[in-house]
């Protein structure tokens, strides 16, 4: 799956771990920036969204569309 298609709330993995050990991250906030939450240590760190899709490995898990 080349498609790196994702969303809100989505657990995605990156290319390099996180200081902590950690390698899942959690999108809180989506824009021309994407704020990621680390999920091991709650971290959250602002990329721009280009350079975001090239960290990006894949994503985990989908969030559920039904939050509002």
């Amino acid at each position: 799956m080349s498609d790196k298609s994702f969303e809100m709330n989505d657990v995605v993995e990156m290319k390099k771990p996180h200081p902590c050990g950690e390698n899942k991250w959690k999108i809180i906030r989506m824009g021309m920036d994407i704020r990621i939450k680390c999920l091991g240590c709650g971290h959250s760190v602002m990329i721009p969204r280009k350079e975001f899709t090239k960290k990006m490995k894949r994503v985990l898990e989908k969030s559920n569309s039904t939050e509002v």
